[in-house]
């Protein structure tokens, strides 16, 4: 984190899902710069929890995390031509709904970057194992920073835990990862812990193309 930060002066921010590594990652990153830059996606879909958590982490850290919204006509036409709950009628609508809610808004998040850090860790699911500490984002021309990519579930809410680091309260309640309300459910005590995220789907189509590979 140090370094990307020296190689990158002013060019670099934390995407945050508010996920428990990202806010692992923030807690870290105010740390060795309080300015540095944190953005989130606001979908429109977050669970209420999710949105406490920005506030509860923003007065924590004494920090502004930006937000970005997807497009007001993007979504309403989106919703008005193929549904409320598109995504849960085919893979291609719900990656349709993903673009619009998440990959759009995540684009000008990224515009003046030339690095990114996320929380992305390889045993988080069959789609990350391959996860390395840096690499090249070629989709959107950024270098991609992954500082946890080797640790484990515990050794994250080990963290948490020791430097008091603000959590969303869902995962006191089975939902070990979290994302739109809608393709978000709960799972069973020692369950994958993607399982409970577009459990309608197959393993390998988990993710929202933010992470492409």
């Amino acid at each position: 984190m140090r370094t990307a930060l020296e190689q990158h002066p002013g060019r670099i921010a934390l995407s945050s899902s508010l996920s428990i590594e990202d806010q692992v990652l923030t807690d870290i990153l105010v740390r060795l710069d309080p300015a540095a830059r944190i953005f989130t996606l606001d979908t429109g879909r977050l669970f209420p929890e999710t949105y406490t958590l920005i506030d509860r982490t923003n007065k924590h850290y004494g920090i502004r995390i930006e937000v970005f919204f997807p497009e007001r006509e993007a979504v309403e036409k989106m919703v008005n031509g193929q549904g409320i709950n598109l995504f849960y009628d085919s893979l291609p609508q719900r990656k349709e709904c993903c673009r619009v809610r998440k990959i759009e808004p995540l684009r000008r998040a990224f515009a003046g970057l030339d690095a990114w850090i996320c929380g992305l860790r390889r045993e988080q699911s069959v789609t990350r194992t391959e996860v390395l500490p840096v690499e090249r984002d070629e989709a959107n021309g950024l270098v991609k920073i992954n500082p946890l990519f080797d640790w484990t579930e515990q050794e994250v809410w080990d963290y948490i835990h020791t430097h008091n680091v603000p959590y969303n309260t869902l995962h006191d309640e089975g939902f070990p990862s979290i994302g739109c309300q809608p393709c978000t459910r709960a799972v069973a005590p020692g369950a994958d812990p993607r399982s409970g995220r577009w459990w309608w789907e197959s393993p390998e189509h988990k993710e929202c193309g933010l992470h492409r590979r």
